[in-house]
């Protein structure tokens, strides 16, 4: 009883807003982020999509709060079911390029109807005097339009990276290649395994 008394006053100070991106493999380790953060004392309201949006039901003690994203108007629901059958099936990354360019376009879409819905949402939950003030925003990795928004409200925002290491091997990669060299998509049939120094990253 002592530890819940304790832990209801340390809540009574801080709030955080965590806005995933709408994709499996980024929905739920936002999800158990804002959990961790909860039981150390941190009240939590999560802002989301109505494109595959989370359950409330599953998370009780959070508040969640909808935007516009636009995207049924503009058929986007059609991507999700290539997404999920790419998901699902597990097919070769290079069988299915296709599903790659839906997730890009996607996500694209996101950053660009998600503004004007976003900005309304952040700015009403930063005037509500009823709650905790605000510390920061932690936004998905992919959700870059959000860093613009928080710079005018002038709130900081932290970044959650969902990627694998090999991702970030990747990028390291492609942005040590020399600039004369270029970088230009290959055929499927002239893709080789590349050597990867590890004492050069580490």
């Amino acid at each position: 009883m002592e530890n819940q008394v304790g832990l209801s006053k340390q809540r009574f100070g801080r709030r955080l807003v965590l806005f995933p991106a709408p994709l499996q493999g980024h929905i739920n380790p936002m999800l158990q982020l804002a959990s961790i953060l909860h039981s150390r004392g941190f009240n939590i309201a999560i802002i989301h999509t109505r494109f595959n949006s989370p359950n409330p039901s599953k998370y009780p003690h959070f508040e969640f709060h909808s935007i516009d994203d636009g995207l049924l108007e503009c058929n986007a629901y059609v991507v999700l079911e290539l997404i999920s059958a790419q998901v699902y099936t597990k097919p070769s990354f290079f069988q299915h390029v296709e599903e790659i360019d839906n997730i890009v376009l996607l996500i694209k879409l996101i950053n660009k109807n998600c503004v004007r819905s976003f900005c309304e949402c952040l700015t009403r939950l930063l005037s509500d005097d009823t709650k905790e003030p605000i510390a920061c925003l932690i936004t998905d990795a992919l959700l870059h339009f959000t860093q613009a928004i928080v710079d005018s409200l002038k709130l900081p925002r932290i970044v959650l990276r969902t990627s694998k290491i090999y991702l970030f091997l990747s990028c390291f990669r492609c942005l040590s290649t020399p600039a004369r060299e270029g970088f230009h998509i290959q055929p499927r049939s002239v893709f080789i395994p590349l050597p990867i120094s590890w004492s050069r990253i580490f």
